[in-house]
């Protein structure tokens, strides 16, 4: 007698660790096997011409692995769908590609150093236009002309961690008939979820929070219109940017304790925050989990149980050599780019990731030469808090030392 069992699948209405450890995961029906097995195969059988064995053809158009770690980010995302990449950036390429030429966009000034590099030296090439604000809910009106087609946010934004209210400008957008993407790689899908706030795709680097382990270079973009899904995946399957199915196989296991990381990497850099706020040797902390944030009431609105993440980014006393010097004399916190996993990182964004950006612009964002992006990672909060307490004060003490004491590094 065969004995069937009822799939196993997460519902919507699952908490997010339920669907996060089983979205995507059914068991495999012939072992039994509770993992899903690595499809390495790039093409798949057909039993007549043009009638495949099962749901797949040829695995640039779709993978077994593939699948599953989209299935299971549409889950977590609230979404219907999702669509995976090989990288960040390469999602961003192929949502800015499904915009016709002519087509303008409003954007957020404070984006990730490859998305202004795209928007600024790439969009234009096939004749996207690019409008930047650092105020995209006060002026968002006054910018959009009978071309724009979308509006770009990231929030909180890079390295400065400002936050947008997603709705406020969703309902400014949608009034025109323009949809709103929102990159929400430095909060990851278990702290929010902006399609729940009016946003119309959201994207990641899943490189970050969602991978979790930085040995995978990923993107991801979900939503709910048929009519994007569409359009997106046939750019998916005719640029080819897509991810290996070994990729997707890592990225959707490190996804699966993406709630228990997310909420130790709040909890850590809730504690370097404090830290940093309280020292001496620090002009300005930007961290939306503390109560002196500017836009801590949107992190209440929009974050889970208004957390803040585990990204931070503080101005030391000393300024650029200062930063340096910080990144050079942490112990625990590894000087590198990238962000989001188990390991802290630490970097200074003016001469790293945002260093393309010209230094007006940066400037005007808050990217000024001595600020300093942490990735806290979940080792233990007092080992990581002791860690940035005891740089900073050698950094400081050396530059000060040496007489190149200042406040922007100029």
């Amino acid at each position: 007698m065969t004995i069937t069992t009822p799939p196993r699948a997460s519902s919507p209405s699952s908490g997010f660790g339920t669907r996060a450890v089983h979205a995507g995961s059914e068991h495999d029906p012939s072992t039994g096997a509770v993992i899903p097995a690595i499809s390495l195969s790039t093409t798949f059988a057909q039993s007549a011409v043009g009638q495949p064995v099962g749901e797949y053809e040829y695995s640039r158009s779709s993978n077994p692995n593939r699948k599953n770690f989209e299935d299971m980010v549409a889950a977590l995302e609230n979404a219907k769908h999702a669509l995976a990449f090989s990288s960040g950036s390469a999602t961003t390429a192929v949502i800015l590609q499904s915009l016709a030429s002519g087509s303008h966009v409003i954007s957020v000034s404070d984006v990730y150093g490859g998305t202004h590099r795209y928007f600024t030296q790439v969009a234009k090439a096939h004749g996207v236009k690019v409008t930047f604000t650092p105020e995209i809910e006060v002026d968002i009106r006054e910018h959009i002309t009978p071309a724009t087609k979308l509006v770009w946010i990231e929030t909180p934004s890079n390295p400065t961690l400002r936050l947008v209210d997603i709705r406020a400008v969703a309902t400014a957008a949608h009034e025109h008939g323009i949809m709103v993407v929102v990159d929400n790689t430095f909060l990851s899908p278990y702290i929010q979820n902006p399609l729940d706030h009016g946003a119309d795709i959201v994207v990641h680097s899943v490189t970050k929070y969602i991978n979790g382990h930085s040995d995978v270079v990923m993107g991801v973009a979900a939503f709910n219109s048929e009519e994007l899904f569409k359009r997106l995946s046939f750019l998916q399957n005719a640029i080819g940017a897509i991810p290996s199915a070994f990729d997707s196989w890592l990225a959707h296991r490190g996804a699966k304790t993406l709630h228990l990381r997310a909420r130790e990497a709040t909890t850590n850099a809730t504690a370097v925050g404090h830290a940093l706020e309280a020292s001496p040797h620090v002009i300005a902390v930007n961290y939306p989990g503390l109560d002196s944030h500017p836009h801590r009431a949107i992190a209440k609105k929009q974050h889970r149980n208004g957390m803040g993440g585990g990204m931070l980014s503080f101005r030391i006393r000393g300024g650029h050599a200062a930063a340096e010097r910080f990144c050079q004399l942490t112990r625990i916190f590894t000087l590198a780019e990238s962000l989001g996993g188990v390991e802290s990182l630490c970097e200074v964004p003016s001469s790293m990731t945002h260093a393309g950006i010209p230094r007006e612009q940066r400037e005007a964002v808050g990217v000024f030469d001595d600020l300093v992006r942490l990735s806290c990672g979940v080792e233990d909060a007092e080992d990581l808090k002791n860690d940035v307490l005891q740089a900073l004060e050698r950094a400081v003490a050396e530059t000060v030392t040496n007489g190149t004491n200042g406040l922007n590094g100029h």
